[in-house]
């Protein structure tokens, strides 16, 4: 057991500090807001607009909207990366277990290779090959839901809170 125990050992940091009541609350509004949207225009447009990690994309581009992966371009690349890498490894490698973690590691490492990191995304690869969907899964939900997302963030943000989103694009 002395091995497993030093496995997980951790550096005894702190946590981070508590945010504000009103910064909790945004965030919690404004991903309501932003998946409120995507569900109504998918409903009344008949269209997918809609994927499993644009929730966890909610809780970076509200709750920490400063930060590099809540960043438009992370948003919009990374889920349009991995969407592609997991539909390409579907194609070529079929649905095994095998491909489905080549597919999450490999869309990993080009975000991390093309600056473009958004955690959320890393799950897209599984989305793809839990669903297995066509090729226009890059378009509908992934590019058009990921877009509506960030201008959505962008409204939000920029009218609830003082600082500007996005940092850069």
């Amino acid at each position: 057991m002395p091995a497993l125990q030093s496995l997980l050992k951790s550096d005894g940091a702190a946590l981070p500090p508590k945010q504000s009541v009103s910064n909790i609350l945004l965030a919690g509004i404004g991903g309501f807001v932003a998946i409120a949207v995507l569900a109504y225009l998918a409903q009344n447009l008949e269209a997918v607009l809609v994927l499993g990690s644009f929730g966890a994309s909610c809780v970076l581009v509200f709750g920490f909207p400063d930060a590099p992966f809540s960043q438009p371009r992370n948003v919009v690349a990374g889920h349009l990366l991995s969407s592609f890498v997991g539909l390409l490894f579907l194609t070529l490698c079929g649905p095994t277990w095998w491909s489905v973690a080549l597919a999450v590691g490999t869309a990993i490492a080009l975000m991390i290779a093309t600056r473009t990191v958004h955690p959320p995304a890393g799950s897209n690869p599984v989305i793809v090959f839990l669903t297995q969907p066509a090729w226009d899964f890059l378009l509908f939900p992934t590019l058009t839901g990921a877009l509506l997302l960030v201008v959505v963030a962008a409204l939000y943000n920029n009218l609830m809170r003082k600082t500007n989103y996005p940092k850069y694009w």
